[in-house]
C-alpha cells in the first residue's frame, strides 16, 4: 500500500524539521520552502517542492496529491523589497490561499498548530499574535476541508525559539528582573508529546473540525521557567519579580540579549498578559504520560538529538530586486462579494480624486489614467476569479517597470467581514526610493480611505 502523502507548509522550521525526522518512515512527506531545495545523496526523509505561498495557483500545484497536509506557516518573512501590510492581514492571506488549495486538491484534513487562547475572553480582548492564531483557524476552516486545530503554548525542544529565548537569557544575563508577563501562567508542553499529538490527529475522523489545547504535565511561569533553566546549567542567578509591565522595554531587552528580532519577539511578550493555561480535553486524555518542564528543558538542553538539517538551497537568480506587495485588511460590514467591491473601487477612485484619474473599461481590460496618460493597466481574469476572490495581472501603465510580473486581488474572507486588498510582485517604473516616498505612501492613503468608504456604506 502506498503511504498517505502528507503536505507540510512551515517545513522548514522547527517543528516540520522534527515531523519530517520522527515519522519519514510513515508517511510521503512533501516538504514546502520558497526557495528549491537540492535533494541529498541516499535516503531522502522528504520530496522537496518550490511553492510561493502568496500565489494560489502555485499553492495549488504544490498541494497536488496530498491527502493530509500540515500548517505551521506565521509571519514569513518577507519575499519582496517592500512589505506594506501587518502581519495578521499577511496570515489572512495566506491561510486563504491554502484552504483554497486543499479544497481545490481533496485535502482530507489540515491541522493547524496555532496559540492556546484564554479562557474566557472575547476574541477583541486577544492581543495580536493569539488573534491571529484564532483568525487562521478560522480561515482554514471556512474552505470547507475537515481542520483540527491543536493550539499550545511554548514547545521545548532543542532549537524551539521561545526555549531558546529563556536558554539565552540565563546564559547571558547574572541578574533577570521579571515584569509582569514573567508571572502570567503558561501550559509549556514537551516537543515529542506535541509530535505525538500532531501523528495521532492524522487522518482521525473523530478530530475534524475541532480544535484542542496542547499542554505538558505541569502548569508554570516564565520565571519559573527561568528558574528551572538556571538549575539544571549550574548558573546561579538573581531571578527577583517586578509588578511592572512594560511591553515596549521587555521586547528591547529580550531582543537584544537573545539574538532575536523584534518580529518573533514582540508577538510572544504581547500574548504573554494573558494566562495561557490548555484546557483538559480528549487528546490531552490520550496521552496521561506527559513530561514535566523539567523534564522537557533537560533533554532540549542535553539530549544528543540536534535539530535535523535541511537540504542544501539551490542557488536561485531573482530577475527583480524592487518588487513591492502590499496587503489590506478592508471592513465589509454588508458583506458584499469581491466583484462587487472591485468594481466599486473603480467607480469611487475617480469620485474620491475630483476627476483627476479617470477609468476605462474595455472587456476585461481596465486603464487608469490622469487625462490621456495610462498610470496603471489591468487584465482582469475570469477564468480565476469568482466571487469570493477577483484577480487582475498588472499589465501595464507609466507607472510599471514589468508588464508581465504583478497581480492584484480583492478577496472576501473571515465570514464575509472582511476584504483583502493585495498587490504582489509590483515593480514600479519610479526610482525605487521616489517610490517609497511618493507612491508607496499615496496607496496605502488611498486604500485607506477606500476601507472607510466601504465601513460607511
Amino acid at each position: 500500500m502506498p503511504l498517505p502523502t502528507v503536505v507540510i507548509a512551515g517545513a522548514t522550521g522547527f517543528i516540520g524539521r522534527w515531523f519530517i525526522e520522527r515519522f519519514f518512515r510513515e508517511f510521503h512527506i512533501v516538504a514546502l520552502s520558497r526557495t528549491a531545495m537540492q535533494a541529498p545523496d541516499g535516503e531522502a526523509k522528504a520530496e522537496w517542492r518550490q511553492v510561493e505561498l502568496y500565489s494560489l495557483s502555485s499553492t495549488e500545484a504544490a498541494l497536488r496529491g496530498a491527502d493530509y497536509a500540515l500548517y505551521l506557516v506565521h509571519s514569513m518573512h518577507p519575499t519582496t523589497r517592500l512589505h506594506q501590510g501587518s502581519f495578521e492581514d499577511t496570515d489572512l492571506l495566506l491561510a486563504d490561499n491554502f484552504g483554497r488549495a486543499a479544497r481545490a486538491n481533496g485535502v482530507k484534513q489540515i491541522i493547524f498548530v496555532g496559540g492556546i487562547l484564554p479562557q474566557n475572553e472575547p476574541v477583541e480582548a486577544l492581543s495580536r499574535h493569539l488573534r491571529s492564531r484564532w483568525e487562521v483557524e478560522k480561515t482554514l476552516g471556512a474552505s470547507g476541508v475537515p481542520v483540527t486545530a491543536l493550539r499550545a503554548g511554548i514547545i521545548v525542544g532543542a532549537a524551539g525559539s521561545s526555549f531558546t529565548m529563556i536558554r539565552k537569557l540565563v546564559e547571558r544575563l547574572p541578574v533577570l528582573i521579571c515584569p509582569a508577563w514573567c508571572q502570567s501562567q503558561t501550559h509549556p508542553i514537551d516537543l515529542d508529546d506535541a509530535l505525538r499529538m500532531i501523528h495521532y490527529c492524522l487522518g482521525r475522523e473523530s478530530t475534524f473540525h475541532r480544535h484542542f489545547d496542547l499542554g505538558g504535565a505541569n502548569v508554570t511561569t516564565y520565571m519559573e521557567m527561568i528558574e528551572v533553566v538556571a538549575e539544571l546549567l549550574g548558573k546561579r542567578r538573581v531571578v527577583r519579580p517586578v509588578r511592572f509591565f512594560s511591553p515596549g522595554f521587555s521586547k528591547f531587552w529580550v531582543s537584544l540579549f537573545t539574538d532575536s528580532s523584534q518580529a518573533l519577539v514582540s508577538p510572544l511578550i504581547e500574548s504573554l498578559r494573558h494566562d495561557l493555561v490548555a484546557e483538559p480535553n480528549e487528546l490531552l486524555a490520550a496521552f496521561p504520560q506527559r513530561s514535566d518542564f523539567r523534564t522537557a528543558a533537560r533533554r532540549a538542553l542535553f539530549g544528543r538529538e540536534t535539530l535535523p538539517p535541511l537540504p542544501a538551497r539551490m542557488p536561485t537568480q531573482r530577475t527583480e530586486r524592487n518588487t513591492v506587495r502590499s496587503v489590506q485588511r478592508l471592513p465589509n460590514p454588508r458583506c458584499h462579494t469581491a466583484t462587487y467591491v472591485a468594481r466599486i473601487y473603480q467607480r469611487w477612485l475617480p469620485i474620491f480624486f475630483r476627476l483627476l484619474i479617470n477609468v476605462r473599461t474595455e472587456g476585461d481590460l481596465s486603464v487608469f489614467r490622469v487625462g490621456r496618460i495610462p498610470l496603471l493597466q489591468l487584465q482582469f481574469i475570469p477564468s480565476r476569479s469568482d466571487n469570493e476572490r477577483q484577480l487582475f495581472y498588472i499589465t501595464g501603465g507609466r507607472l510599471v517597470r514589468r508588464k508581465d510580473y504583478g497581480w492584484l486581488e480583492f478577496r472576501r474572507v473571515l465570514n464575509q467581514q472582511y476584504v483583502i486588498s493585495a498587490i504582489h510582485e509590483f515593480v514600479p517604473a519610479l526610482p525605487w526610493y521616489l517610490y517609497i516616498l511618493t507612491q508607496a505612501r499615496a496607496h496605502s492613503w488611498v486604500m485607506d480611505r477606500f476601507g472607510r468608504y466601504l465601513g460607511s456604506e
